[in-house]
């Protein structure tokens, strides 16, 4: 059975978003080091919001109304 990629941390991701803004404002890059910088930070946000997702998902799942936990699915499937 083949195991999923890790996600990358989302401190990490966000670390690493950040530092993409910072070379693309400074303007030295080139119109193609800014595309590709560009397209790694649209990875990295797409990456943030899904884990913020299953964060959010998570803690309504926590606070169900019913006070009773039920599990967590990381893939987002209704059960």
């Amino acid at each position: 059975m083949a195991r999923k990629k890790a996600a990358p941390d989302f401190e990490q991701s966000l670390t690493e978003l950040q530092t993409l803004v910072e070379r693309l404002e400074s303007g030295e890059l080139s119109l193609e080091d800014s595309l590709a910088a560009f397209e790694q930070g649209i990875r990295l946000t797409r990456e943030c919001q899904g884990a913020l997702s299953q964060a959010e998902q998570k803690v309504q799942i926590l606070l169900g109304e019913s006070g009773e936990t039920a599990p967590f699915d990381p893939e987002g499937e209704a059960q």
